[in-house]
């Protein structure tokens, strides 16, 4: 399966708003467990999210530095 590259690029982006939405809604839902449990989701998505940019970022720069078509489509 191939995304569109708008959607590819905001995916990271759309990861961590719901992580930012989960936590803060695990703030906002004091349910005993549920709280507890919808932070740790909210927090691995921030990371999952932070790591895929990073980790573009990081091919990005090598991929420029040391040659090669970067555009391929």
């Amino acid at each position: 399966m191939r995304l569109s590259r708008p959607v590819y690029e905001s995916l990271p982006y759309a990861y961590m708003l719901v992580g930012v939405g989960a936590a803060g809604a695990s703030f906002l839902w004091r349910a005993p467990g549920w709280s507890d449990l919808l932070a740790a989701f909210g927090v691995i998505l921030i990371v999952a999210g932070l790591v895929l940019v990073l980790k573009r970022r990081d091919y990005r720069i090598q991929r420029r530095r040391y040659g090669g078509d970067f555009e391929d489509d």
